[in-house]
Order: structure tokens, then C-alpha cells, then sequence
């Protein structure tokens, strides 16, 4: 038969005092209900006040304390807005307002109550409810609200039915198992499997109905005869038959593909003893009255299972050859096993006997869960991400879905939009926790419903990942924006990586076919590899050229365009081909060797030379076209060059013991330094004016100082 508890049978429940008076309680716990019940009296309808003490009716027989009772006696009325937790909290105290806190935190669940969740998304919701509450006793009174729940809606219409008991087979009932607490599991399974398979339940019920008065007569004679074996042997305990769930009986007829009548537990019975060594010793008295099936004996006190279920399992052949199972434990497994982590739980004056280590190791346990099937990212942030899958450190989001992403305690908004998706990150332009505007750094909680606002292109910030600006917290939002950059400097650097090329390929006469060797020789998949090592500086391109010159004389003959080598004046520049005139470099853009140039004819300074991008030089051009010329560079270039670079950087100490570093590895020569803090942002901002001999050094240089911890940009400043 399925188990009853006396709460279910209130056909007509009465007055609030009425069924107060039936329950066995302090004097403590009747004050606290009384004011709860004084709080509510105007505001519960009657089916309300009916549920609200039909759950305070199940967490009474589960010995929770005061706090518990009078939270699940207002979650009705709080659940359905008609008292806020200011209220609460000013009458009841912070602890019931903080338990209610919870147990509302918790019913984000049913936004997902008309999705279809997936295995995975399913186990993030069970982790989320577990993680979502600060005190697990907002979970216990869920679960008993959704048992109360399930109970209302049975004469409701067939939609709302399977729609509660799909979440409660998914979510709650799971939940339940996982908490260890049976008393509610069972009924939860069994409601749920009812609103489901209303065939099969019906179908199973009618046959254990069938059959009860015989095996009730039967399992009373069958009780008896062990209760005075025990007796003979002094063992000192209880024996009575125990309740069979309709769940349970489907769950293994449908595992061992068994008709009914194959089912060894339909008779049952429970041995429940004082001490541990009790359980052996009774155990060893039903198996030498009794014949025991062997492939039906499991003892899960040696091996306890993993929601830290206690007992032991076996199967007899009693009176007239019918089997029955047996379970044998002690007084503490079964409350352990009815109550779970319930039975734990403290008193507001202090702890229950027993809670103990028991209790650290079911909270322990608890925190275990969340270690499960968790996402993992690539490279060295794994042992960060593993380092953060412990209940405390995680919080659990909604998208406007409902869809749930588990991230970092302390995450943001940005880092939610780059778990949703990299390009939804790299196009975040702002984001709304429940529909109200919040700023990137706001910290989220588990819970919170984030909506992100995009544009169109992609265009992060690199004050995302200055850590002092709190812009992200995962490893894995890091890495994704680092990876955006460096494809972003990528192609800055092929740029001009292709720009030097071509000009050297171009006096040398050569094509881009020339340069295959090369890729091979530097280790690179494609032509373009290489030229984003020349654009960054990381292959020179002296080298480059030296090797392709240098190739074997089963070769080509490469042939030089010039082979003569024109010199030109003092700044290393050819006017038209024919060498040295007077010329300046134009201080609007300052170009280098290697990039390119052309001339403009000024008043008495002879030739501006200017860089062809030059804004200026294009203002120039179009006054006065007439004094454009060409010029280039000389073949033989030994002087150098003033360049101005500006660098943005989050400050800090030793940060300009870093760049400096970098300047006397690179042998850069600095004229002058200039630097300034902008103290609301924690930047400092450095402009130098450095001497450098060639395009390939000048970005060589560069790269180099974007590499520094902290600086976000190193750039030419004009």
C-alpha cells in the first residue's frame, strides 16, 4: 500500500486552532506558528491557509524547528505577493525573513515548467537549487510545497497536472533522493507517477489492493515469528510490515522486466534495532530460520550509497514458500533515511543530538554534487575552473529563457555574455537584471534574470581586462577577449607585414612565390604567418631576405631589379632616383625606413618626406599637386630615426621598471619620457620619444610593450 501520512486525510480540515491542537509541539514552536497564523489571518484565502498548514503538518512529523514551521506557514501569502519581506522581518524576525528569502529564491524554478530540459540542463537546475540558499531548510519546505502542491492539483485540468509532475519527476523528486530525505521522496515519485501513467498506476494499485487482506494476515503471522526469534536471542527492537510504493514497484518491475506476481517485495517488512552490532545479529537470525535469496542481499551499511542511505537488504522464503524482503537497521539509519539532511538540522537553541559529524558529511556530500558533469575550459585555466565548482563559489543565472549558466561567484554581466557565446560577449554593449539597467561590474546572484544588449560588430574594450576595474571574473571570459585582440593585432600586423614585403619584393624582383621556402624554414602553416611575424617584428626581415638570396645554386638566379645601390643624404632618402637632395622628415607622421613614402616640395626646406597614409600630406596633395615626387628609401640606411610612442597601462608597481626593461633589451634609445596617472581609473599613461632604425624594429618594439602585464595599448603617437 502507499505510505500515508495522517496530514493527507483532512477531507474537511478545520479552524487553525483545531489542527493546532493536533499536532504535539512546543510551546515555542505553537507562539511562532500563532503569530504567523496572526500575520496571515486577513490575507490567506481559504485554500491557502489550507496548503499553508498541511505543510507545516509534514515538516512537524520531520522535527523541524520553529523558524522552519512559521516560514512554511507564510510562503503561501508571501509566494503570491501579498506581503513583502520588510514586513515579515519586522514581525517575525530576520531568520524567518532570510529562510523566506530562499525558499522564493527557489521558485525561479517554474519558469522552466513548460520547457523541455534537456539531462544536462536538469542536473544545472538540481545543483542550482542546492546552491541558491544560504540555509537548506528553504529546500525542505519547497519540497514539501510542492508535495502539497501536487495534492491540489489533482482535480485540476490535465495540462497543469503533467506539467507539475514532469518538474517534480525531473527536479524535486531527484532533489529529494539526493537530500536523502524518503519520508518526501516517496510521495513526491508516487504523486508524479500517478499524473503521468495514470493506466499503469491504476493497474498496480488495483492489484496491491487486490491481494492486501491476504498478505496483510500473512505478514501479520510473519512479523510475529520474527519478533520472537529476536526475543529468544535478546535482541531488542521493532518488526512491522512496511508500506510498498507504487513507484518503486513499477521502477522494478520495468528494471527486471518482471510481471507483478515475480516481484519478491511486495511482502515487506523493516527490522529496526538500537545498535549497529544488532543489525548483524538479526540479520544472521532471519537467514538461520529462513532460507534468503542470495542475488537479493545488498548491505549498504558497509557500503553506504551515495546520498548516505544506511541499511540491510535481503530477501526470505517464508511460511507456504512466498518471499519477503527484509530491512534491517538501526534507530539513527532510519531516521537518517526518512529525514535526510533534515534530521540533522539545528534547533534555534542549539544542536540536535547526533548532528555531528553525520551532519559535516552530509553537507560535505552536498558540495560534492556540484563537482558533477561540470564544463570545463582548455590550456592552464583548468585548474581555476575545477577550484571553482564547490557550492560556495558558483552562482546559477537565468537567460530571459530560462536557460541556466553556472559561473563564477562574483561573475558579470560580461562574464555571462561571453558563456552565452563569444561574439555575444565581444558585441555586449550593456545588460538588464530583471529588466532594470545594470553596469558591467555589477556582481550577479544566483537567481538573477540577465538580458544582454548587443550592437551590431564586435568592439570590446581593453579595460575589460584590467583586473582593478572588475570589468570580469572567469578565466574564460579572459581568455576569449585576449584571443579577440591578438587576432586584432593580427591583422594590424599583416598589414604591415604585407606593406614591407612588397616594397622588398619589389627592388628585388621578386614574387610572393620566392618566399615558400621561407614559410617552411620559420615553421609557419601560410604566407600569411609570415607576414604577421615581419609586421610584429618577430622575423626579420634581413634574415628572410639573406636566406632566400642564399638558396642553393640548383636554384634560380635571383635577379636584382637595381643592382647597383643607390645611397641618398643624410636621412637616408631618394628623391626620384637621382640621390641625394636636401629633405626633412615630416614631423606629422615621422616615417621609417621600410615604410612607405613619398615627397612634397616645401618653400626653402627642400622635400618633405611624408608617409603615404599621412592625413597632412593628403591636405598637401590636394592644394598643390604639382610639388608631389617620389622618393624611397636608400639601399644603405645607417642612421636613425625619432619616433614618438605613447602606452596605456593599468597602474602599478613595477611598471615602469618592466617597460624600461623592454626598451634596453631592445637597445632603444630614449630622448625623453613623459608620464601622468589618471587616478578615477587607475591608468597611467606614458608618452616617449624613442630612437628606433626601421620599420621592423619600430614594431618589433611595440609588440613587445603590449606584451607587458597590465598595458593595454603601445602605439605611435604623432
Amino acid at each position: 500500500m502507499v505510505a500515508t501520512r495522517q496530514s493527507h486525510q483532512h477531507d474537511k480540515p478545520g479552524d487553525f486552532s483545531t489542527r493546532l491542537g493536533l499536532l504535539n509541539l512546543t510551546q515555542e514552536k505553537r507562539e511562532l506558528l500563532s503569530k504567523a497564523n496572526t500575520l496571515c489571518a486577513e490575507l490567506h484565502n481559504h485554500q491557502q491557509q489550507n496548503i499553508a498548514m498541511e505543510m507545516v503538518e509534514i515538516l512537524v512529523e520531520m522535527n523541524l524547528d520553529a523558524d522552519t514551521l512559521a516560514t512554511a506557514y507564510i510562503t503561501p501569502s508571501f509566494l503570491a505577493n501579498l506581503i513583502d519581506i520588510d514586513t515579515v522581518s519586522d514581525v517575525m524576525g530576520s531568520h524567518v525573513a532570510t529562510l523566506l528569502t530562499g525558499v522564493a529564491q527557489m521558485a525561479t524554478i517554474s519558469t522552466l515548467a513548460h520547457q523541455g530540459t534537456g539531462t544536462v540542463q536538469v542536473d544545472n537546475i538540481r545543483r542550482m537549487l542546492l546552491a541558491m540558499v544560504e540555509d537548506v531548510r528553504a529546500v525542505v519546505i519547497k519540497l514539501a510545497e510542492q508535495v502539497c502542491h501536487l495534492r491540489e492539483v489533482k482535480n485540476a485540468n490535465e495540462e497543469e497536472r503533467v506539467i507539475a509532475a514532469k518538474e517534480t519527476a525531473d527536479i524535486f523528486a531527484p532533489l529529494a533522493n539526493r537530500l536523502g530525505i524518503g519520508q518526501l521522496k516517496w510521495e513526491l515519485e508516487d504523486l508524479s507517477f500517478r499524473y503521468l501513467h495514470p493506466d499503469v498506476y491504476k493497474n498496480i494499485a488495483k492489484q496491491l489492493d487486490d491481494k492486501r487482506l491476504g498478505r496483510e494476515a500473512y505478514m501479520v503471522d510473519m512479523v510475529e515469528q520474527v519478533k520472537t526469534k529476536l526475543a529468544q536471542a535478546g535482541i531488542k527492537g521493532e518488526v512491522y510490515g512496511r508500506p510498498k510504493h507504487i513507484y518503486s514497484i513499477y521502477k522494478k518491475m520495468a528494471q527486471k522486466n518482471y510481471e507483478f506476481d515475480q516481484l519478491f517485495d511486495i511482502r515487506a517488512m523493516r527490522i529496526v534495532v538500537d545498535e549497529l552490532q544488532d543489525c548483524y545479529g538479526a540479520l544472521g537470525i532471519v537467514h538461520t530460520n529462513w532460507r534468503h535469496l542470495n542475488k537479493e542481499f545488498d548491505d549498504y551499511i558497509a557500503t553506504p550509497k551515495q546520498n548516505g542511505y544506511q541499511s540491510i537488504h535481503t530477501v526470505v522464503f517464508g511460511p507456504e514458500g512466498k518471499t519477503v524482503e527484509i530491512q534491517i537497521r538501526t534507530h539513527a539509519m532510519h531516521q537518517d533515511a526518512e529525514l535526510g539532511v533534515a534530521a540533522h538540522w539545528m534547533y534555534k537553541e542549539g544542536a540536535l543530538p547526533g548532528r555531528g559529524s553525520g551532519y559535516e558529511q552530509k553537507i560535505s556530500w552536498l558540495r560534492k554534487l556540484l563537482q558533477w558533469q561540470e564544463e570545463v575550459v582548455d590550456g592552464s585555466d583548468l585548474a581555476e575552473e575545477l577550484k571553482n565548482q564547490v557550492v560556495e563559489d558558483r552562482v546559477y543565472i537565468f537567460t530571459p529563457r530560462g536557460d541556466i549558466f553556472d559561473l563564477p561567484l562574483g561573475a558579470t554581466p560580461l562574464d555571462f555574455a561571453y558563456y552565452i557565446h563569444s561574439n555575444v560577449g565581444h558585441r555586449c554593449i550593456g545588460a538588464k537584471v530583471f529588466g532594470k539597467i545594470v553596469p558591467f561590474t555589477h556582481q550577479l546572484h544566483t537567481g538573477d534574470q540577465v538580458e544582454i544588449l548587443t550592437q551590431k560588430q564586435p568592439n570590446p574594450s581593453r579595460d575589460w581586462l584590467n583586473p582593478s576595474l572588475g570589468y570580469i571574473k572567469s578565466s574564460r571570459a579572459r581568455a576569449k577577449i585576449h584571443h579577440w585582440f591578438k587576432q586584432l593585432d593580427r591583422d594590424k600586423n599583416l598589414s604591415a607585414g604585407k606593406e614591407i614585403l612588397d616594397n622588398e619584393l619589389q627592388k628585388l624582383d621578386l614574387t610572393y612565390k620566392n618566399l615558400e621556402p621561407a614559410i617552411t624554414r620559420y615553421n609557419f602553416k601560410e604566407l600569411d604567418d609570415l607576414m604577421v611575424a615581419i609586421g610584429a617584428g618577430d622575423v626579420r626581415l634581413n634574415q628572410l631576405l639573406n636566406f632566400i638570396t642564399d638558396r642553393s645554386d640548383d636554384e634560380p638566379v635571383i635577379r636584382f631589379k637595381n643592382p647597383t645601390k643607390i645611397s641618398g643624404d643624410k636621412n637616408g632618402i631618394v628623391v626620384d632616383g637621382v640621390g641625394s637632395l636636401m629633405s626633412h622628415v615630416a614631423k606629422c607622421c615621422r616615417p621609417v625606413p621600410g615604410e612607405s613614402i613619398i615627397g612634397y616640395i616645401t618653400q626653402g626646406r627642400g622635400i618633405g618626406v611624408h608617409r603615404t597614409d599621412c592625413d597632412s600630406f593628403n591636405n598637401l596633395r590636394t592644394q598643390h599637386p604639382e610639388r608631389v615626387i617620389a622618393v624611397s628609401w636608400s639601399d644603405e640606411i645607417n642612421g636613425s630615426y625619432a619616433l614618438c610612442i605613447k602606452i596605456e597601462a593599468s597602474d602599478r608597481a613595477g611598471l615602469i621598471r618592466d617597460i624600461s626593461s623592454v626598451l634596453a633589451n631592445e637597445k632603444v634609445n630614449v630622448l625623453n619620457m613623459n608620464m601622468e596617472t589618471v587616478d578615477d581609473r587607475q591608468l597611467a599613461l606614458f608618452t616617449m620619444q624613442v630612437e628606433v632604425h626601421d620599420l621592423s624594429s619600430t614594431n618589433r618594439l611595440l609588440s613587445k610593450l603590449d606584451q607587458i602585464e597590465g598595458v593595454h595599448e603601445a602605439k605611435r603617437s604623432h
